[in-house]
């Protein structure tokens, strides 16, 4: 009879999924906001696909690095929302043990690739900035698809050790996540384990994607302004800067709200968990949602093609 307890409390079949502790009674209200965040992630996303594949002017290194970005964006905000619009208005709380780690790593899976395309965008920038007569010869279609890959294999594999680590606690005590998706702090504080291994390794995925891409990401604008700064007036200044906004603009966007997380979770042990879990549900979707808006409001390309789609009819 010890034997079958002890195997029957090892781990849940299942994890529930509490949505946002202490605003239970506003999850309808709350969901409305999440579920247009979604819809305008999704339709300026695939807009943005569409419109490269059609358009062949738009058949460059910075508009296949805006694509990858899409995919990227489309994949990690259909990895939360659906289950969370679940829990919001189905009350859907459940989740399989599996499909959690498999959901947990999706995320930070899909978080990484995007800090490694917005590097791969900077990369492209500097290149445009610095050495546009070299362009074309340095970032070849070759050239993009390998950075590509590098992004997603790079990703893939560092944050694959994050799911296995967390499994291999036992999570006897509690099935309970406060949280609306499986994110990796909120799960392995309930292990009955020492967690220490967890920690280390997610302190170290912060240096090395965050971290990296960040110190990347400035370095390529240290050059960038330099050669900006360079030029001969301020019109040219101006000019050149505005082709750099667009990816300014969608890294600001990015980070901001994911190092504002980090910061607040691992520090800041005061704040209501509530706010703890509304930051990261903003981390994950307002990037989606903006990214598109961003490049389609201030690439010129993009635009006329998007008013080409939508013309206007007179009277």
């Amino acid at each position: 009879m010890s034997d079958s307890n002890t195997t029957d409390f090892t781990n849940p079949s299942t994890f529930i999924l509490l949505g946002i502790p202490g605003l239970e009674v506003a999850h309808v209200w709350i969901s409305i906001p999440f579920c247009v965040i979604y819809a305008i992630a999704i339709l300026g996303n695939f807009t943005i696909l569409f419109i490269v594949k059609i358009e062949p002017s738009l058949h460059g290194p910075m508009y296949y690095f805006l694509c990858m970005l899409a995919v990227t964006d489309l994949a990690l905000s259909t990895s939360t929302v659906p289950k969370m619009l679940s829990i919001f208005w189905l009350n859907s709380r459940e989740i399989d043990f599996s499909a959690c780690f498999t959901q947990l790593y999706f995320i930070h899976c899909f978080s990484a690739m995007e800090s490694g395309i917005l590097v791969a965008m900077a990369l492209d920038r500097y290149v445009a900035i610095c050495h546009p007569l070299r362009h074309s010869t340095i970032l070849t279609n070759a050239a993009v698809a390998k950075l590509g890959l590098a992004v997603v294999l790079r990703s893939s594999i560092l944050v694959l050790p994050n799911p296995f680590l967390a499994r291999r606690c036992p999570y006897h005590r509690t099935n309970i996540i406060p949280h609306t998706y499986c994110e990796h702090i909120s799960m392995v504080k309930l292990a009955c384990a020492d967690i220490r291994v967890n920690n280390y390794y997610g302190f170290s995925l912060i240096f090395l994607i965050t971290g990296v891409d960040v110190f990347l990401i400035a370095l390529s604008y240290t050059q960038i302004l330099r050669a900006i700064f360079s030029l001969p007036t301020k019109d040219a200044w101006v000019k050149t800067f505005w082709t750099c906004s667009s990816h300014l603009f969608a890294t600001l966007a990015f980070y901001i709200p994911a190092l504002f997380f980090i910061l607040t979770h691992r520090f800041a042990q005061n704040v209501p968990l509530h706010f703890h879990v509304l930051m990261a549900n903003m981390y994950l979707l307002v990037p989606p949602m903006l990214n598109p808006l961003i490049y389609g409001l201030k690439t010129k390309q993009i635009r006329n093609r998007l008013l080409w789609l939508f013309p206007h009819k007179g009277p």
